[in-house]
């Protein structure tokens, strides 16, 4: 960066740009950076850019921009599979309307998000381009390893893998809905000084809570698992996400374990197994075992399994009479500015009379699917080479 700007700009390719602004810029130099950008945007490119925001809607990058999509979702989390599909395809038929399109893929924090959609469109990409764009798709290839591959998370990689496989069709979706029976813990954090863990479990659907388990005090002679029954078992389809914390004994507070993300349409097998390098936050974390990993018990019926009679924790593990919190609106991620982890250690854990659980045996709400102006960026309907993939996942 020069002196004065906190931003990153770079040409991914002749027609791919990828701008990022760290979180830690003031509002005031994030505007000034950004007038520049747009003034450079516009004697480079005239009004044939087109802003793809990855970060909040922002209406000063809109009222700079006209042609701006807001597609943002959470710092450091996964999109949701939907919309990965959609940027692409906007991203494909933007460049494909005119030989002097180009594409502006703009975030205000983390560059993971700006990967997760450059590894993208390098996979879609190599499903539809022809041979002559080879060399953009080995800049995409470059740029992805070379400036942002270490900066993403496990979920994110996991995203950008599910996008590919079903796109080879080496990945069948699955429009079914599942439900999940038991999480699994394999080898105990050690997250106090007397090498005892007090976790709890979250469960997300499209970043809404949907169940909220009770805490575990594990003492410090028992290392081997810990199991965490849903009764009755959670229904879950299509983008989730698990979130493990431990309670903090001494202050009204908690910390972040680990955390996952999956979509239930690609699920092979019904025991998902996740090692520490595939959890958030667990994977730089020297508390979680190197040998730990987390199993979830998933099924396509609602009945207890056979094999639920073997999930018995020991002596050393007592489960709490009350929820740790209930399902508080703030945790389902309204607000992008906020960092869910930051969010939690405003509101302190509260307890309440049962466990908490949204639709325990009820078909889940079907996320709402993003209605964009195609009309505005130049299409007479939406893109229809993804329509497939789009069915298969709001079926």
């Amino acid at each position: 960066m020069e002196e004065g700007y906190e931003l990153d700009l770079i040409y991914v390719t002749e027609r791919i740009i990828a701008v990022s602004f760290p979180w830690a810029c003031s509002p005031e130099t994030y505007l000034r950076n950004l007038h520049d950008v747009t003034r450079m945007l516009k004697s480079k490119h005239a009004n044939n850019y087109l802003v793809i925001n990855l970060s909040e809607k922002r209406h000063d990058l809109t009222k700079m921009n006209p042609k701006t999509m807001d597609m943002g979702w959470p710092d450091l989390h996964a999109p949701p599979l939907d919309k990965i599909c959609t940027i692409c395809k906007a991203m494909e038929n933007w460049l494909n309307a005119d030989p002097q399109h180009v594409v502006v893929v703009h975030c205000r924090g983390g560059k993971g998000r700006i990967g997760v959609i450059i590894s993208s469109f390098v996979n879609f990409t190599n499903i539809s381009a022809s041979a002559g764009q080879a060399l953009d798709r080995f800049a995409m290839r470059k740029f992805y390893d070379d400036k942002v591959s270490a900066l993403m998370t496990p979920s994110q990689k996991r995203y950008v893998w599910i996008l590919n496989s079903l796109l080879t069709g080496s990945v069948k979706m699955n429009s079914a809905p599942l439900f999940l029976h038991c999480v699994i813990l394999h080898g105990i954090p050690n997250f106090d000084t007397e090498g005892a863990c007090r976790p709890y479990l979250k469960v997300y659907q499209a970043m809404q809570t949907v169940y909220t388990s009770r805490a575990y005090h594990i003492g410090p002679g028992h290392r081997n698992r810990l199991y965490i029954t849903l009764e009755p078992a959670q229904i879950l389809k299509g983008d989730i996400m698990v979130k493990c914390y431990h309670k903090n004994p001494h202050a009204d507070g908690r910390e972040l374990v680990f955390r996952v993300q999956f979509h239930t349409g690609t699920v092979q097998g019904y025991n998902q197994i996740f090692e520490k390098e595939e959890l958030e936050n667990a994977n730089r974390d020297p508390r979680f075992p190197d040998y730990g990993r987390v199993e979830l018990v998933l099924s396509e019926r609602p009945e207890r399994l056979q094999a639920s009679e073997h999930w018995q924790n020991g002596p050393n593990v007592i489960k709490q009479p009350d929820p740790v919190e209930p399902l508080n609106h703030w945790d389902s991620y309204q607000n992008l500015d906020c960092d869910e982890e930051v969010c939690g250690r405003r509101h302190p854990v509260a307890g309440t009379q049962s466990s908490t659980t949204l639709g325990a045996h009820r078909t889940p709400p079907r996320g709402r699917r993003a209605v964009l102006p195609w009309r505005d960026f130049g299409f007479r309907s939406q893109p229809a080479s993804l329509h497939g993939l789009h069915h298969r996942l709001y079926k």
